[in-house]
Parts: structure tokens; sequence; C-alpha cells
């Protein structure tokens, strides 16, 4: 069982206890999940040696994206699947982040706060590559949206695989130089303006409360080049399939505290952190999205309506490059049975349910509240 899950289980009662009234429906049906992932209260599969018939049960995970103990096969197929869709080409690795004056109002509005977070840094990053004054040409783009800092604070951030150029109006290919993309500095302008008036369009009261010098100040737009892409996707995967910490982070944790390591984004150096359970779990449970909220989004080039032009651009520079166009992937094979540790060989299922088992007893769950009916 994941440390998460021990946490949620032994804290999480008194937590709902004193906070559910306030605590949005995803969050609660997100601990809900995590208490009984793996657990005989989601029933499991039973397997069956077929030469000594030893029986072992194989319990059901949550399969909840928030949980740190799920997700592992399907970010490993996420990963292939995005690296069939890289180019020749160099990459570059975007982040667009927005000032700690924004925030709380995203927190507060995650549904459209990051849906414009999303919007305003997407286009901007667009329309900027297509200016003829830079690269003139559409890019290819995969963007994956974060909410966490290193400490589990909320720090809403977007970061963007890109391909070093893009197909140019006349349909040849553009490419970048192999050190710069486009000008941080007019993507920071022009993403600053773009949130700005989304916000004022879409939460004008929102937007009231924001001071006016969030509005003029410097806005933080990294860029930097990865080479083949394949090792910054490699790190996005991690955090696609779950979120803000993993189970291997949390060095210990009593009746009143948790402990758990980070690495610090400035000086790279490991660091430990001491909370409350309560706070804890409160910093983990602000980093719940909204039902439904889609955290991997493709545009340019890597917009699934141009899987036909990406596909030609491909060839093409292979070509011109003098490169193999590689094979599609392989499908996915399905994973092994597990085996008997008498026999050693495959086991067999016999059974599958997805009721609690016998003598399972799920996890109190004070306050879980369903969530708000249709109007």
């Amino acid at each position: 069982m994941g440390a998460l899950a021990e946490i949620l289980r032994r804290h999480g009662p008194a937590y709902r206890a004193r906070y559910a009234d306030r605590m949005p429906w995803d969050q609660l049906k997100a601990m809900r999940a995590i208490e009984t992932c793996r657990t005989p209260v989601l029933g499991g599969q039973r397997w069956e040696c077929p030469r000594c018939a030893r029986t072992h049960w194989a319990l059901h995970s949550c399969g909840n994206r928030h949980c740190p103990a799920c997700g592992g096969d399907d970010a490993r197929v996420w990963l292939r699947r995005q690296e069939a869709l890289l180019l020749p080409v160099r990459y570059h690795l975007c982040t667009f982040t927005v000032p700690k004056e924004l925030r709380r109002a995203i927190r507060s509005h995650p549904r459209e706060g990051l849906a414009l977070l999303f919007e305003a840094s997407s286009s901007t990053l667009l329309d900027v590559c297509a200016n003829p004054r830079w690269l003139g040409a559409r890019p290819g783009l995969t963007g994956v949206l974060h909410t966490n800092g290193r400490s589990l604070v909320y720090h809403p951030h977007v970061h963007f695989v890109a391909t070093g150029g893009g197909l140019a109006p006349d349909g040849t290919w553009r490419e970048a130089h192999k050190k710069f993309l486009v000008p941080v500095q007019a993507l920071s302008e022009v993403f600053r303006a773009r949130f700005r008036d989304g916000l004022r369009q879409r939460l004008p009261e929102v937007f009231a409360t924001i001071p006016a010098k969030t509005w003029t100040r410097k806005w933080v737009v990294h860029s930097k080049p990865v080479g083949d892409g394949k090792n910054a996707l490699r790190y996005l995967s991690r955090y696609v399939y779950r979120v803000a910490i993993a189970d291997s982070a949390i060095d210990a944790h009593d009746g009143n505290s948790v402990a758990f390591r980070y690495r610090e984004t400035q000086t790279k150096k490991v660091r430990r952190m001491k909370l409350p359970a309560p706070e804890f779990i409160r910093r983990f449970l602000q980093h719940v999205l909204p039902a439904g909220f889609v955290k991997v989004r493709h545009y340019g080039l890597h917009h699934p309506s141009r899987k036909r032009t990406l596909s030609l651009v491909r060839a093409m520079l292979c070509l011109l490059r003098n490169r193999p166009i590689p094979a599609a992937p392989e499908p996915e094979e399905p994973l092994p049975p597990p085996r008997c540790p008498h026999c050693d060989i495959p086991m067999e299922r016999r059974e599958r349910t997805w009721r609690p088992l016998p003598g399972s007893v799920p996890p109190p769950f004070a306050h879980a509240r369903g969530p708000p009916a249709a109007s």
C-alpha cells in the first residue's frame, strides 16, 4: 500500500470532519479513491496455479489520476505515443509561469483559470513563432500542466515541448537557431497581455481583486534547447499520471506529521520538509484537478487534426537529412500474468470482482457528499 494512501486513511476522516463543507467534490472523490486503492474494498482478481492450486488475490487499484500508486503503466504507454510524434529536429522546452499574485485566484477557480493559462500560453507561442520577424512558421507543441512547486506549494505553470522549427506558409521547413527558438521577452509580454484580457473577460470579479502592478511587472517565460526531445518527454511523463508527489518521496509519517523529500529548483539540492499531517493533506489536495480537465494538450503540428501533415513533414525531413523514416510503434502488449512463487509458472485467472472482498471494511468517509445536482 502506498505511503500517501496510508496517510489519508489515518488522517483523512479527521480532515474531512473539519473541512468537508468547504472542500470541492473533486477533492473528496480523490481522497475516497486513494484511501481504497489496492485494498479489498475495491475487489480484485483471484489467480490460481494450474499445477499446485495455490491462489493469489491481486487487488484492484483505484485508477484515479491523482493517486501516486496508479498510472505507472499508463505513463509508459503515453511516453511511447509522444515519442512517436517526434520529428528528426532539435526540440525546445518552453515554460510559462504566472506571478504569485494570480495563484490564489487560479486555485479558487481552477477550471477557468487553468484553461486560460493553457489558451494564453499556447496561442502566444504559436503566434510569436508564426511572426515573420522571428521564425515565421508553425511549430509542433505538446503542453503539460503542472500546478505544484517542489515543496507542494501551489505554483501553476505549463511546459511545452516545441519543435525547433516549423512549417512555413510556402510548405517548406524553417529551422530555428540551435540555441534559440523565439525571444522570451516577446513571449512574456504577449502572454501577460492575453492572460490579462482573458481574465478580465471571463472572471471580471476576480480580475478586480488582482493588484495593478501584476500587469506591469515582467512575467517569467523560460525556453531552452533539449536535444531530440526524448528526455524532456520522459521528465514530463512522470507527472502526467500522478500529481504533486510520489510515494517514494515520503520519508516518514507518524501520528502527527509527514516528512518528505524534494529538490530545490535553483540549487538542485535535495531538501527534507516536515509538515503537520493536516497541512500536508491540504497541500496535496490543492493540486486535485477539476473532473474532466485535460492536463496534456497538443497544438500546431502536434494537434490530432494534423496527423497527416505531421507524417508528411516527417517524411520530408527524413528525406532531406538522409534518414530512414521511422516505423510505426508496435501495439502495446498486455501485462503478463503473475507467476506462482512455488512452481514459477504463469498463474491462471479464476475470478474477477469489483465488489468488496469478504471481511473487508470500507474506511469511514465522513461528510462524503455527492456532486451538486444538475440545475
